[in-house]
This record gives C-alpha cells, sequence and structure tokens, in this order.
C-alpha cells in the first residue's frame, strides 16, 4: 500500500523528523511505501498532490492542528499523534492498514471533489488541548530566547574584554544612540554594545511571542493581534511570562468567541480586518492592565525574590529536581516545564555568575546527559545494544552535545522501565553538581558550542562528564536486570558465529 503522512510536533524540532523517519521505516519493512510531510520548526515542503492521490490512506502523526488537511479528503485516516509514530511506527502503519482494508472492504468511493469533507479529527481531552496551545506558544518562543540569549551572552563577553572585569554592567549603560550615531567600526565596546543591543530587543520578544502563539493556536490569525499586545502589555507591567501565558488563552479565546458570531453577510468583510482585532485587542489590552497585570507581577515578583535569596544549598536540590524534569521526557511537557522555567529566568540576569544564569546552566547541562550517556554506554559495551541501536549512539554524540536531549528517545521508547530512571539519575547528579559549582550561562540553548560562554566552563564539563559517566553505568547495569539466561546464550552463540565468520 502507499500511505502518505503529516508529522509535527509542539516545538516542530526533534519529534516532527523522528516521527516522519520512524513511519517511513515501519512501512518500508512491512512492505509498503510513505511519504511524509513534516510541519516543523524549519518549515514545510507540502506533499506533492499527485503523491497523495495516489495514496491508499493517510496518518497523521501530529500533535499541533495539521495544516492543509483538506488536501487529504475521502481518504482513509489515521490520526495518532506524534508520541505514537516515535514509540512504536509499525503499529500506526498496521493501523493504517487496518483502516484502508475496512475502506475497500466497505465498497466506499473515495470522493475526489475539492469541497468533500476534511477528514475527522483525533479526539482529544480539554488538559491535551491546553497542552497543545502551551507547547505551540512554547515552540514559536524558543528561537527569540535562543537567538537573543546567545547574543547577549556574546555581548557580555566581548564587554569583558572591552571594558575588564566589569564590563558586563559597563555595556548595559551606554546609550543605545551610540549605534546609529557614532559607531566606530574599530571600537570593542561599539560591538558589544551591538550584540546586545539587539540580543535584548530580539529577548524583548519572549513574553509577547509566548502570548501571541498561544492565541494563535487557539483562534488562527484572528488570535496573533491581542495576543501579541496583551504579551507585550504584560511584560511592560512586569507580569512575566505567567502573565503571557494568562494573556495568550484570554485573547484566543476571545478571538474565537468573536470569530463564531453570526453577523449579517455585509458586515463579514470587515470582521477579521477591523471589528475582531480591535475588540479583542481592546479587552484582551485593558484586561491585562486591570485584572491580569497586578496578582502576575506579584507572583512574578515573589518567584525572583525567592531564586535571589536561596542559599547555594537551597539551590542543590532545585537543581537535582530540575535535572530529574529534563530527563523524565525528553523534550516533552515536563522537560520543557524545566526549560521555560530556566530560559524565562534568565531576564532578569545580567552576568553569567547570577542565580537565573545558574540555574539555566544546570538545565542545560541535565539535558545533554540522556544522549551522552546512551552514546557512551553503547561505545563501552556495544554487544548490549542491537545494531540499530549501536548506529542511534554514534548520532546520539552530537545530538547530546547540542543539547538535543530528544537523542535518547528512541532507547527510552524501546524500554521505558529502564532507560527513564537510568537518564534521571545522571541528569539529577549533573544538574546538581552546576548548581553547587556556580557555573552560569546567559544563552538559552548551544550545549557543548557555547562552553565559551559559560562561567567556570571547566567545572561545568566535568559535572556534565560525571553525570554522563553515571547514567551510562545505570544504563548498563539495567540492561542486566530481567536478562533471560536462554537469551544470554543465545547472544553468546551469535557472538562466536560472528567471530568464526571474520576468520
Amino acid at each position: 500500500m502507499k500511505f502518505v503522512a503529516v508529522s509535527s510536533c509542539p516545538t516542530g524540532i526533534a519529534h516532527t523528523y523522528m516521527a516522519a523517519e520512524a513511519l517511513e521505516q515501519a512501512a518500508a519493512a512491512a512492505g509498503h511505501e510513505c511519504v511524509v510531510e513534516t510541519q516543523g520548526a524549519a518549515g514545510s515542503s507540502p506533499l506533492d498532490p499527485a503523491v497523495i492521490a495516489a495514496a491508499d490512506g493517510v496518518i497523521f502523526a501530529a500533535d499541533l492542528e495539521v495544516q492543509g488537511r483538506e488536501r487529504f479528503a475521502g481518504k482513509p485516516l489515521v490520526d495518532a499523534g506524534v508520541k505514537a509514530a516515535v514509540h512504536d511506527a509499525a503499529a500506526v502503519i498496521a493501523q493504517a492498514v487496518a483502516a484502508v482494508e475496512a475502506a475497500q472492504a466497505s465498497g466506499r468511493p473515495a470522493p475526489v471533489s475539492p469541497a468533500a469533507p476534511a477528514a475527522p479529527a483525533r479526539v482529544v481531552g480539554t488538559g491535551t488541548r491546553i497542552r497543545q496551545y502551551l507547547m505551540t506558544g512554547v515552540s514559536y518562543m524558543i528561537p527569540f530566547v535562543a537567538a537573543g540569549g546567545i547574543l547577549i551572552a556574546l555581548g557580555f563577553m566581548l564587554a569583558t574584554v572591552a571594558w575588564g572585569q566589569n564590563g558586563a554592567i559597563e555595556v548595559t549603560k551606554v546609550d543605545p544612540s551610540v549605534l546609529w550615531t557614532a559607531f566606530e567600526w574599530g571600537n570593542l565596546q561599539h560591538w558589544s554594545v551591538l550584540l546586545f543591543r539587539i540580543g535584548a530587543t530580539a529577548f524583548g520578544f519572549l513574553v509577547p511571542a509566548l502570548s501571541a502563539y498561544i492565541a494563535y493556536a487557539i483562534a488562527d490569525r484572528p488570535g496573533i493581534v491581542p495576543g501579541f499586545v496583551g504579551g507585550t502589555i504584560a511584560a511592560s507591567v512586569g507580569a512575566g511570562f505567567l502573565g503571557g501565558i494568562a494573556t495568550g488563552f484570554l485573547a484566543g479565546f476571545l478571538a474565537l468567541w468573536m470569530v463564531r458570531w453570526n453577523v449579517p453577510k455585509g458586515v463579514r468583510g470587515v470582521m477579521p480586518v477591523v471589528v475582531i482585532p480591535l475588540l479583542s485587542t481592546l479587552l484582551a489590552g485593558a484586561a491585562t492592565y486591570l485584572i491580569i497585570g497586578p496578582p502576575m507581577k506579584a507572583i512574578n515578583d515573589g518567584l525572583t525574590s525567592w531564586l535571589d535569596g536561596l542559599g547555594t544549598g537551597a539551590l542543590v536540590p532545585l537543581g537535582i529536581l530540575l535535572g530529574l524534569m529534563m530527563c523524565f521526557d525528553l523534550g516533552g511537557p515536563v522537560n520543557k516545564v524545566a526549560y521555560v522555567f530556566a530560559t524565562t529566568g534568565l531576564v532578569n540576569a545580567t552576568t553569567s555568575t547570577d542565580r537565573p544564569a545558574v540555574i539555566m546552566a544546570a538545565v542545560m547541562a541535565a539535558g545533554m546527559v540522556p544522549p551522552l550517556a546512551i552514546a557512551l554506554a553503547t561505545a563501552v559495551r556495544p554487544k548490549e545494544f542491537s545494531e540499530a541501536e549501536r548506529e542511534s549512539g554514534k548520532s546520539a554524540w552530537l545530538l547530546g552535545l547540542s543539547f538535543i536531549s530528544e537523542g535518547a528517545i528512541p532507547f527510552a521508547a524501546a524500554d521505558p522501565f529502564r532507560m527513564i530512571p537510568s537518564f534521571m539519575l545522571g541528569g539529577a547528579v549533573t544538574g546538581g553538581l552546576v548548581m553547587a559549582f556556580g557555573s552560569g550561562v546567559l544563552a538559552p540553548h548551544g550545549g557543548f558550542w557555547v562552553t565559551p560562554l559559560i562561567s567556570s566552563p571547566l567545572l561545568f564539563l566535568l559535572a556534565l562528564a560525571i553525570g554522563m559517566v553515571v547514567s551510562a553505568v545505570a544504563v548498563l547495569v539495567a540492561k542486566q536486570i530481567g536478562r533471560n539466561p536462554e537469551e544470554e546464550a543465545l547472544e553468546s552463540a551469535e557472538s562466536l558465529a560472528a567471530l568464526a565468520g571474520k576468520r
């Protein structure tokens, strides 16, 4: 059979492409063909209409609303979600085969009219919907945070060269008008100001982008304007990312409510251009200033004060907790809660030794542990893993160094009860050690490649190495738990046979 599929995940990074690869491989293994359109952070290349027309069935491996789902109207559909495709692609392919066979047995002709109804969506609960809306906002926010945070860190690093030890403070005091009135191309101080100001501008979109794209996930394009305005107001009054989340949901549901108004035909043309943006922005903005802003600002200020007041002894347990969260679901909701907690705290950091920067370093290091640990384990004891796992282990080195926790997902999906606790153990060790060492970073992403921007970089790498080794040892020990003696004898026989073949 021929299948077409669409994959997408809330962040649009790893799960989107892993699901696509898993579906393609599972289909080929079962003697079928599957062409996947990835709707990820890098954009998407729509499937050729001829390929869609020739397909027997459709698979949606998506946690977000599929773009252009009307293209697949009339074809048997399996709407499985991205995690099902990553963890058990063979079962998803089997479901798609069953759906096609059921449609063929019923004798239903496949509609070919463009007006044919779209395939039905997978029924999801309210909690899942809310998580999808929130994760959509996070996925659009992360590029602003990553670009802005790294540029700010580079600006501070250059300022330290240009001004000396207090350069990170001096660069923030320079009037930005120097950039368009008296910029000197050979002046390191001016270059540090340039990098810092560009980064600060990008980072300033953190709350507005979060709010706008939560609203976009709820109401599509009508939610963007009130979401951006509400998020900008939330940031300006000090409500922080909590205020941005609240305004995003408010703006989205306001816009969605207005979109559903039954208005006279003559008014419909101005609704999306004038009426909905005007009223939704007015209501969302007023509510943010008068109702949402004050309590959210109080909560945000309280959280900041609490973090600033933590001593080293209290920071270590926090690092352990964040390390456990980062390694629990490898890019899933719990992982993202810890990551967003760290990245949004960077707003209050000015140097890489500040508490929010140390928290960010702990989260980054812990998130690097699972793929690096599995890469080390497959290199040290390759016979414990299959050929496919050994190949995945090789690619996990780069993924781990780049702070892409999802590199360990194939192993966690295949053996969650042994792998995930092993990853969490190493992540907790690394998170606690980074906190104890006081290593900090203002860059919210980059992993090993932003090591020059980290304070006490050698201690950071030491904490990472210790956690990686602890986790790798735990993986290898866990692999021995519950092993069948017959399986061990079979593996020994296969090893001897392979050795004899080489000779």
